[in-house]
């Protein structure tokens, strides 16, 4: 598999899959960051989804565009989000990532769309949720939207995923990846100062409810096997003692 990028993502899919599925080009570079509007960083990574599109399309290769799940796609209004129906982006990013998968779909190259949720991982990007909240505990104050939620997923789940919709030749679509069990940021608040030992001041800031479901019937039926991960209530805790263990006043 050819790895186009160095990042989070580029790094967990490098050391997973090695030489398998040598036909295969993933787009793991770009912007990360739900709350992204950076027109520039938007420019670059159109114009390297483009050279990359143009190039399998003539090699015949399958290409791998990374897209989100998240409410900047979706939105936050409970509805389940489903890959093959309407989307109202409601920022600059989700308006982004969804014109990247349209280019996809017109770029005649065999093609295949991860609509990814918030990754939680080993050398994740440091604007990323886990580690904004985690340095905000540490500093003693937190800014927490009480009525805010966010979907979670281990990044480990995410490339066994992708290994069995290569193996099965899935292309010509977009499959969300995600938990399916949104969970409160204040509880991830709540976990985070359990493990630093930390009592930060919370800055609450009031808004309308955010809360985006995403539906995962077609990744169930594409990968049946995904349907056999535990999100139930213990996987919040789960994930911050395999990645926040470590984390104290006098390590971060």
């Amino acid at each position: 598999m050819e790895i186009v990028g160095n990042g989070f993502l580029a790094r967990h899919f490098t050391a997973h899959f090695g030489d398998a599925h040598p036909d295969v080009t993933v787009i793991a570079a770009g912007v990360s960051t739900t709350a992204a509007a950076d027109t520039a960083g938007f420019d670059r990574e159109a114009a390297l989804v483009g050279e990359v599109l143009r190039r399998c399309r003539k090699d015949g290769r399958r290409v791998v565009f990374l897209s989100t799940s998240s409410a900047a796609l979706y939105g936050s209004d409970g509805l389940p989000g489903v890959e093959d129906g309407p989307v109202f982006p409601i920022n600059a990013y989700g308006r982004h990532k969804l014109a990247l998968e349209r280019v996809c779909e017109l770029s005649g190259a065999r093609y295949l769309v991860l609509r990814l949720t918030h990754l939680v991982g080993d050398g994740q990007q440091p604007e990323q949720l886990l580690p904004t909240l985690a340095r905000g505990v540490l500093a003693g104050s937190v800014t927490v939207h009480p009525e805010a939620y966010r979907d979670l997923l281990d990044v480990r789940h995410v490339p066994p995923v992708l290994d069995a919709l290569c193996a099965r030749d899935v292309h010509g679509t977009a499959v969300n990846v995600a938990s399916g069990s949104p969970i409160a940021v204040p509880d991830i608040v709540d976990g985070l100062q359990r493990r630093l030992g930390v009592d930060a001041e919370r800055r609450l800031v009031r808004r309308a409810p955010q809360l985006t479901r995403v539906s995962l019937a077609k990744l169930h039926r594409l990968v049946p096997e995904f349907a056999d991960l535990d999100f139930g209530p213990a996987y919040l805790d789960e994930l911050l003692d395999r990645y926040f263990d470590s984390y104290s006043p006098a390590t971060a």
